[in-house]
């Protein structure tokens, strides 16, 4: 019994190291931007953007227990002087998983401020700094353990049975601070022609993630570099490709691909609809880079209305547990634009 204990506390302690370390991902990062960079913050074309998303995750492989993470955001922009921008926003994201309940919940405040370093409105060149300031709570629900006492033998459980176990000097939930920048860099050649670069760094502080009441386990930083565009092709077709790169600890994740985007209505932006592939590898654990998931994506777009959604076919040696069902994920964006006495073309996101 004091075996399995350890093993359980070991276990807790790699999910904080290894696993849990790990920040959220989503397979459509370009219509997530504050989770992204917060040097996106208020990059838009209109003055304000409500941004949603979510992720189901492994729910082949642990029925009932699936990574869910949530996620919503608001941000504006607002006038400097002529030509420049400073952005505010709110980023609000949930992550769960497991039968323990394992749940980050996290609120940040971002900030940016764009300048325009060349070009005229329409052909503009903006280089963009951004910071994150927030607060995390995680936790963990060890009434949901299952220990062998409280097993008959015959499949059959009572969690009523008294396991004869303690948690010691583990708690149950905590909080910690959190400290983010980012850097932007977008040109914008035409309505339908623009790209960016830009990365981030996250937890700067690098904060306490241990469950122990005296122990340190730092949180990794991350390091983060995003590239993408649109590309006209023709008056009723744009390339829209992009490339997402993380770097925390010994874990590391690329996802790129491409987005053709078609014109529905009589202008480009009054209706539009996207199918794109994307792919992702990873190295797991400390092995090797190996295929992750082959992406496939679809977006709608009306007006200053947008939905995407995603599914993840997964390729990687889990797909013998997952037959090689992956993920999925709804995004939604909203933009109010409203009077404006300028504007500055952006990227699309």
């Amino acid at each position: 019994m004091k075996k399995l204990y350890f093993l359980v506390l070991g276990g807790l302690i790699m999910l904080s190291t290894d696993v849990i370390g790990q920040d959220i991902h989503f397979s459509q990062f370009y219509m997530s931007p504050l989770t992204l960079n917060p040097a996106m913050t208020g990059v838009m074309n209109c003055n304000s953007r409500f941004v949603g998303n979510y992720r189901n995750q492994w729910s082949p492989v642990i029925p009932g227990n699936a990574y869910n993470t949530y996620s919503v955001s608001y941000d504006q922009k607002m006038p400097v002087g002529r030509y420049d921008n400073f952005g505010f926003g709110v980023n609000l994201w949930s992550d769960v998983a497991g039968s323990l309940d394992f749940q980050t919940v996290t609120g940040k405040i971002t900030g940016s401020y764009a300048k325009r370093v060349g070009g005229t409105r329409k052909k503009s060149h903006y280089v963009v700094a951004g910071a994150e300031f927030g607060l995390s709570q995680r936790s963990v629900s060890f009434l949901n353990a299952q220990w062998p006492s409280q097993h008959d033998g015959n499949g059959g459980f009572d969690p009523s049975k008294d396991h004869g176990e303690s948690y010691g000097d583990i708690d149950d939930s905590f909080l910690f601070g959190d400290v983010g920048l980012g850097l932007l860099w977008f040109s914008v050649l035409g309505d339908k022609t623009n790209f960016y670069i830009g990365g981030a760094y996250n937890h700067l502080n690098q904060p306490n993630i241990s469950f122990y009441n005296d122990g340190v386990v730092q949180y990794f930083s991350k390091s983060v570099i995003h590239a993408g565009g649109e590309f006209e092709l023709n008056d009723k077709v744009s390339l829209i490709p992009g490339a997402v790169a993380f770097f925390q600890g010994p874990s590391m994740e690329i996802n790129a691909g491409a987005s053709f985007r078609f014109a529905m209505g009589s202008r480009y932006d009054e209706q539009s609809f996207q199918l794109g592939v994307w792919f992702r590898v990873a190295n797991h654990h400390l092995d090797a880079i190996t295929a992750d998931a082959l992406i496939l994506s679809t977006r709608f777009d009306f007006g200053q209305f947008g939905l995407g959604f995603s599914y993840d076919v997964n390729v990687s040696s889990l797909k013998q547990a997952s037959n090689s069902n992956g993920s999925f994920e709804l995004s939604m964006i909203y933009t109010i634009c409203g009077p404006q006495s300028r504007g500055v073309y952006c990227p699309k996101f």
